[in-house]
């Protein structure tokens, strides 16, 4: 049994809490409530990101069935969700357990300030011993599944708490070479240590009609997870010591892992998965400054932008037709713009650097 205390983010997604109606299971409620206390009280940080306030509340609005429609969906949401967390809150009681519930947007991860804050909470959290269980805020979401059924949400909160593991439990036991509904001959793959776009194109179609997450978006957070450095589990299981087994590698589903990862700081990974705002042109001395010399962007490397963005902001940077990362511009595009091709000596703006090299991450 694994004896180093781990940070853990355990995903659990809409078709592991409910049953045949679409309606929130007790029983497996109770039996993730249980596997969460075991890997807790062993000294484990735990946080979980759970699906199921829809199914939790539609049945109270007085809907025979899960709703279809965006603004079903989210006044569904709204009843269900202090209905889902009051079911945990009760469940960890048992366990002695404190909870604290965090609602997020897309935009807690592309605000700086906002990615800053979220990480402070969840640090104090973590540090006097609650499980913080965290949703999609999806009342005020404008897309209708911005995160794709909470997946990518448990990647991009595992990477900003730094976590040792991301376990995404599902109803299907990993990821198969073919579909295995329709070939019972498909193999499942037990460890990846890549996510290329080749698995993403055969892994698409939700694997089951109550999420909205289907393997291909659990492989995309996958992805997410991994490039900040957290190591990930794709499966399902039962029991109290499902979590576990699955840490001690004896899970039933697929372990998707690198040799040598390497832990993303905070920033670089705001500035990885932010949205940008406009794009940056170099030549080829600066691409080598950048890639090869771990050099900070100067304005003489840059010939060509594209967009409008301030000082702040991200853009990607392109050598001709190749993108090769993206970085926290120290210029607005319209400083930038009276400065192309220009030697440093030669600027008005208080900035030496475009880019500099701290705030740089490569594709």
């Amino acid at each position: 049994m694994s004896l180093k205390k781990m940070r853990v983010v355990v995903k659990i997604g809409s078709s592991s809490l409910t049953n045949s109606k679409g309606e929130l299971d007790h029983e497996k409620l109770q039996d993730h409530i249980n596997a969460l206390a075991t890997l807790k009280n062993l000294g484990h940080e735990v946080l979980l990101v759970s699906s199921g306030a829809v199914a939790a509340g539609f049945r109270k609005l007085g809907y025979p069935s899960r709703p279809i429609t965006l603004k079903g969906k989210q006044a569904a949401a709204a009843v269900g969700q202090s209905l889902l967390v009051q079911q945990y809150s009760i469940g960890f009681q048992e366990y002695n357990i404190t909870t604290a519930q965090i609602l997020l947007t897309r935009t807690d991860f592309s605000k700086k300030e906002q990615y800053k804050n979220a990480y402070a909470t969840f640090t104090e959290l973590l540090e006097r011993s609650i499980l913080p269980i965290i949703n999609e805020n999806d009342t005020v979401s404008v897309a209708e599944i911005t995160f794709g059924d909470n997946d990518m949400l448990s990647a991009l909160v595992s990477g900003l708490v730094h976590a040792d593991q991301l376990i995404i439990l599902t109803d299907v036991n990993g990821l198969y070479d073919d579909n295995p509904n329709r070939n019972p001959n498909a193999k499942r793959i037990n460890h990846l240590s890549d996510v290329t776009d080749d698995f993403l194109s055969f892994a698409s179609g939700s694997g089951s009609n109550v999420g909205t997450g289907g393997m291909q978006s659990k492989l995309l957070a996958a992805r997410t997870a991994l490039h900040s450095g957290v190591k990930v589990f794709i499966g399902k299981g039962k029991g109290a010591n499902k979590l576990i087994d699955i840490l001690d590698g004896n899970g039933d589903g697929t372990y998707i892992s690198r040799d040598k990862t390497q832990t993303l700081p905070n920033t670089k990974q705001w500035i990885s998965f932010t949205e940008v705002s406009g794009k940056i042109f170099i030549d080829e001395g600066a691409k080598n400054a950048l890639l090869t010399n771990g050099k900070s962007l100067l304005p003489a490397g840059v010939y060509q932008i594209v967009g409008e963005f301030s000082n702040g902001d991200v853009v990607e940077v392109y050598c001709h037709d190749t993108l090769l990362g993206r970085g926290e511009v120290l210029y607005s595009s319209e400083e930038l713009s009276k400065s192309l091709g220009k030697r440093t000596e030669d600027i008005s703006s208080n900035a030496i650097e475009v880019i500099h090299r701290n705030n740089w991450v490569q594709v």
